[in-house]
């Protein structure tokens, strides 16, 4: 089994090096076809990297890396060459290159004779290792371009914040080595003299909230807050296990939910609005305590009762209450005339997409998409609305990309590449969405191989060849992932995009050399 296993070790790196091979052979395909039909030099090679990643499951900022690192690879034939026969898997690689990306083609060709990879100098090393052997080689080479790659990171300091467990965040701040250090110091140090005079919390537990008192200017950092729940009245009410959704992090459990809208403390420990003192969508009236039905009274007794109600009357706590429709868990929308997005179908789209739209992207929404577009006379609605990142908009935009909204249970839009490759992408369910079962006992929305899904039909769009893929799966439409797989089409055929009422001739697959050839 050991030798099994080493053997699809080294087929996996057989099939990332013709995965980068056929990277670059589909970016100068690419690259000539827009060069033939007009495109300036400057805009040849969009939207490449977004079908890489589309044929990859990948992100499209992933599939932007990997055709960066499958250029980079193909130039340097020694690593090429380790990778291809599993002397390097794709991560060790990966390092190779991002060690020598700021060197000139010439030097980092020198580099990679100088390592001789595909000989076997790297057997046995780690991470570290050829990290460093990299490094040293490659400051060898061209020390001055090391210098003005750590000067470029200096610009490159930023915050982030991805979800965590356990209804947790992440607050990640990049920073040049020197103001790191010195942060962390300063928090350690107000921890460690906080404990010695008789703080009960651990020394994480109080640099984190020292972090945030001073990042924020008041205690534990909430000022105004507006909370937009999305959870069913069974799991606010009634103390049901459904799971809520919190947009900006993702589902969190009922408790956390009820804890956040309804009891007297949150789950960060401070209050939120209670049910008998403010009504939903508008601030909390004052800090008295009620009967409310989702939890006991907020003012308590003595002295602790006192501090929280004063502490809620300084916090505007907002909760604004999201309704799904009964059976297929889709937000109630609006129609606007107007070409812009208004501020509450933005919210809206933010709400019941999460995050961007385009499949295996999970970046955060920066802009509001009209599927149809409005100079074509697509309405400015949450159906013919979509939530994307900045960069899958853009290349949304480009040549040969066309995008349509499908009926079905929920809202769905197919997306189509430049080589007629279809790809669907389902808003994920919202709480309180139940799978309604079928009368032959098949699964919500499954359907038999090679059938259309239902509701797919479009008496607009004109008639076209059968596809050659299936139809989606049923476990593609339900989870959360959003992600069907792509439809493709035969060599010749004519997708059209909704509104536009231009066919355009689509896959030209077959310019690629399959098998891959050595």
């Amino acid at each position: 089994m050991v030798e099994q296993m080493r053997q699809w070790e080294d087929l996996k790196c057989l099939a990332g090096a013709q995965q980068a091979r056929l990277a670059v052979a589909f970016d100068l395909l690419q690259r000539q076809e827009q060069a033939d039909a007009g495109v300036p030099v400057d805009e040849q090679g969009a939207g490449v990297a977004a079908q890489i990643a589309l044929a990859r499951r990948e992100s499209p900022a992933r599939g932007s890396r990997l055709l960066g690192l499958a250029k980079a690879l193909t130039g340097m034939p020694p690593t090429f060459a380790a990778f291809r026969s599993g002397q390097l898997n794709e991560w060790r690689a990966t390092l190779i290159v991002k060690e020598t990306i700021c060197l000139t083609v010439e030097d980092r060709a020198g580099v990679d004779e100088e390592l001789a990879a595909d000989t076997g100098t790297l057997d046995g090393a780690g991470d570290r290792a050829i990290v460093a052997a990299v490094r040293a080689a490659a400051y060898r080479r061209d020390p001055r371009s090391i210098a003005k790659r750590a000067a470029r990171a200096v610009t490159e300091r930023t915050v982030s914040l991805r979800p965590a467990p356990d209804t947790m965040t992440y607050l990640t701040a990049m920073l040049p080595v020197a103001q790191g250090v010195a942060a962390y110091a300063a928090l350690a140090r107000d921890a460690d003299a906080a404990r010695s005079a008789g703080d009960e919390r651990s020394r994480g537990q109080v640099m984190a909230d020292t972090l945030v008192d001073r990042v924020t200017g008041t205690p534990a950092g909430i000022s105004g807050v507006e909370i937009q729940l999305v959870m069913t009245d069974r799991a606010l009410l009634k103390a049901d296990s459904e799971t809520a959704r919190l947009p900006g992090y993702g589902t969190i459990p009922a408790d956390s939910a009820r804890n956040i809208a309804l009891a007297s403390t949150s789950a960060a420990g401070m209050p939120a609005t209670d049910p008998s003192t403010g009504s939903a969508g508008s601030p909390a009236a004052d800090g008295t305590a009620g009967d409310g039905a989702g939890g006991e009274g907020a003012g308590g007794e003595g002295a602790a009762g006192d501090h929280a109600a004063a502490v809620r009357r300084e916090l505007d706590v907002w909760v604004r209450r999201l309704y799904t429709a009964p059976g297929s868990g889709d937000l109630m929308a609006m129609d606007a005339k107007a070409r812009l997005f208004p501020a509450g179908l933005k919210r809206f789209l933010q709400v019941r997409d999460e995050t961007c739209r385009t499949p295996y992207c999970d970046a955060p929404i920066r802009h509001h998409d009209h599927i149809a577009s409005w100079h074509s006379g697509g309405a400015t609605s949450a159906g013919n609305g979509q939530g994307l990142c900045e960069a899958c908009n853009h290349t949304k935009e480009t040549g040969g990309w066309a995008a349509e909204r499908v009926p079905g249970p929920r809202h769905t839009v197919a997306t189509t590449t430049p080589t007629g490759h279809t790809y669907y992408s389902t808003a994920p369910p919202l709480p309180g969405t139940f799978p309604v079962p079928q009368e032959d006992g098949r699964g919500p929305h499954q359907m038999d191989p090679g059938a259309e899904p239902p509701g797919r039909a479009h008496p607009a769009r004109p008639a076209r060849a059968p596809a050659v893929a299936q139809s989606p799966p049923h476990d593609a439409v339900q989870l959360p992932g959003r992600v069907m797989p792509p439809r493709v089409y035969r060599r010749g055929e004519r997708v059209h995009a909704q509104g536009a009422g231009v066919g355009r001739p689509r896959s030209r697959e077959s310019a690629l050399p399959w098998p891959p050839q050595d």
